[in-house]
């Protein structure tokens, strides 16, 4: 096997899952970083460039979500071929989950220039506060491109077990952009429009960068980036892509509908309360995230290699890891919410509008933990439609929940409630085809002995 693909087949389990999950947590709370530090220096603007930013992300988080076609395909095609020994199919799928990114990246770019009025209206933002978003919104797609692509390759370096890679590269990305914050929002004075412009130009260092290093190393003998698509491997991607990619975009509808609903019953401080909370619980989801993703490429690895006794136990030993940060952010987001909050938005208004929302969703954090680390499984087993039909239907179970809430006089904490509440179930729910799923392969292990 190429020297720079690591075989996760065999040696200790315990060690694969971290050396591959700890790069890319850190990946994830890179990621992170770049929200908070354009949070922490947009407000100290206002709330609301806050919630005109925060208008404008939920669109660029659809837009991102989309990207996770080519991510989880690389991921999940390429890391199945390493593990299947078939080294040569991985070298197509590199190549198409590339080709693919760049064109859903130029798609969405020219989709949402054409759409970025009438979608930034959905909030009915105070003229001021859309006039704001719509800068955003419009500087952001120039780097679209540069993130899709960006996704792929992370995906690839995942897939091929080389996670650090891409930790390393988006490290370089985040410097840039807390170097350029400060620098465009307040001393060149440009305020929204420069959180933009910052953001942009680390993502284009970052692909930058990736695709230099691609070219250096020369993974599976080097692949082209321009080829001929063919359909076999297109539908195989779309085939494990598309469901975690349509699963985030509903997933941002919900919270757009929730958005104009929040807005109404809270104004510019509810919106800038829901977006800049959920980056803050992004803190726990993002850690699992990262666990997942490298979960995914174990279970891609062993599953393929016919190895599932390290299949169920790499599950085993990342829910372990993954609960105890769940745990950990329901203390804190429970008794430490109002000051966490407080630190990225100083009017008083909004950080204690922000520890109740922190309140009320640090309960379910446990079990948004066992959802997002069950989801790994089904994704290296290459079933990714399981933990997206699940968070799907109890996803949009949100918005009757908080119909339900607020027309019992609850105000704004009736979204709070209905987006906790349906972790919850979601939790649960994932636990019990989890439990499902083992039980099919043990069955399928006795028959083959069966018929030894």
């Amino acid at each position: 096997m190429n020297d720079k693909i690591k075989d996760l087949t065999q040696g200790d389990l315990r060690r694969h899952l971290y050396q591959l999950a700890l790069p890319i947590m850190g990946t994830s709370f890179i990621q992170i970083a770049y929200s908070f530090t354009d949070m922490i220096w947009l407000g100290q603007l206002s709330s609301k460039a806050l919630a005109a930013v925060g208008a404008a992300a939920v669109f660029s988080w659809i837009a991102a979500s989309i990207s996770l076609i080519t991510k989880t395909g690389s991921e999940v095609t390429i890391s199945q071929s390493v593990g299947a020994g078939r080294l040569d199919e991985a070298r197509s799928y590199a190549s198409h989950n590339v080709l693919m990114s760049l064109l859903l990246g130029l798609g969405m770019l020219l989709l949402y220039a054409g759409l970025a009025a009438p979608m930034i209206d959905l909030y009915q933002l105070e003229p001021e506060v859309r006039s704001d978003a719509l800068h955003y919104f419009y500087i952001s797609l120039i780097g679209f491109p540069e993130v899709y692509l960006t996704a792929a390759l992370t995906g690839l370096y995942n897939a091929i077990g080389d996670s650090r890679t891409p930790f390393r590269i988006s490290c370089v990305g985040l410097v840039g952009n807390m170097l350029l914050d400060p620098l465009f929002i307040h001393t060149l004075g440009w305020g929204v429009s420069g959180a933009a412009l910052a953001t942009v130009t680390s993502q284009a260092v970052v692909f930058i960068l990736f695709w230099q290093r691609v070219r250096r190393d020369r993974l599976f003998g080097g692949f082209p980036f321009l080829v001929r698509l063919q359909r076999s491997y297109v539908l195989r991607i779309l085939q494990i892509g598309l469901p975690v990619a349509s699963l985030q975009v509903l997933f941002a509808f919900v919270s757009i509908y929730m958005g104009r609903m929040v807005s109404s019953l809270g104004g510019h401080i509810g919106v800038a309360t829901m977006t800049s909370g959920a980056q803050i619980e992004s803190l726990t989801w993002n850690t699992a995230s990262g666990v997942t993703t490298a979960l995914t490429t174990l279970v891609g690895q062993n599953y393929a290699a016919r190895r599932l006794p390290r299949v169920y136990e790499a599950f085993r030993r990342a829910l372990t890891f993954t609960l105890s940060v769940g745990i950990v952010g329901t203390l804190l987001f429970v008794f430490l919410g109002e000051q966490i909050f407080a630190f990225i938005v100083p009017e008083r208004a909004a950080y204690e509008a922000g520890g109740v929302y922190l309140r009320i969703v640090g309960l379910s954090q446990a079990f948004m933990m066992l959802e997002i680390t069950a989801g790994g499984l089904f994704y290296g087993l290459g079933r990714t439609y399981v933990p997206a039909t699940v968070s799907f239907v109890l996803t949009y179970l949100r918005i009757p929940m908080a119909l339900l809430f607020a027309s019992w006089g609850w105000g704004i904490e009736a979204v709070w409630w209905a987006i906790s509440l349906s972790s919850i179930l979601k939790g649960l729910v994932m636990l019990g085809f989890y439990l499902w799923q083992r039980q099919q392969h043990i069955r399928q292990a006795a028959a083959q002995l069966e018929g030894l």
